[in-house]
């Protein structure tokens, strides 16, 4: 029994919609994978301890902060650069400031920057693995722990790489429920 031109053509269609939508939604990790694998966009490795190799050459890597327009932060790293030796243990800080009167949670991105050096940038600890939150007037010191894999000096393309940059930016989100729920209490609890 032949399928009616019409029902033929609708169905086609769902098809079409199902198959892009599954695209879609499988793209994000997809991309994600494919940049933890190989550095592209500058996405870093983690670590759960240092490295245990550490080379005589060093590297400077730099740091910088930026925020999405939206979020009401004040947002810096509290130093611009650090001079370490390749595989050596570096800890940073970053500082962030609700200025407003309400609580804010953000997430942060990163990238590091040449591309190439993304892969070799290892993460032990850091402020992006969590979302953060903010009470209303609250400064935060926010560390990051990280080395620079020996590796890099035998990478065809890394091994050049005499600066790093790390970027962070921070977006707001919503905030956990958790939170949400803290603050609403203390709010009742002074009326």
């Amino acid at each position: 029994m032949a399928m009616d031109p019409k029902m033929k053509t609708v169905a086609q269609t769902a098809s079409v919609v199902v198959l892009m939508g599954g695209l879609a939604w499988a793209s994000v990790p997809f991309y994600n994978w494919f940049c933890k694998v190989t550095g592209f966009g500058g996405v870093t490795n983690t670590a759960s301890s240092g490295s245990d190799t550490i080379l005589e050459d060093t590297i400077k890597v730099r740091f910088d902060a930026s925020k999405d327009r939206e979020m009401a932060w004040e947002f810096k790293p509290l130093q611009r650069e650090m001079e370490l030796r390749i595989g050596e243990t570096g800890l940073a800080f970053y500082e962030a400031y609700n200025p407003t009167d309400r609580v804010i949670a953000g997430s942060a991105s990163y990238n590091v920057t040449p591309y190439e050096a993304g892969n070799f940038f290892t993460k032990i600890d850091c402020f992006c693995f969590t979302e953060q939150v903010l009470q209303p007037g609250e400064r935060v010191e926010m560390p990051v722990t990280f080395y620079v894999d020996p590796e890099i000096t035998t990478d065809r393309d890394a091994k050049y790489t005499r600066v790093i940059t790390l970027s962070y930016t921070f977006y707001e989100i919503d905030v956990p429920e958790v939170q949400a729920s803290l603050s609403t209490s203390s709010t009742t609890n002074l009326n």
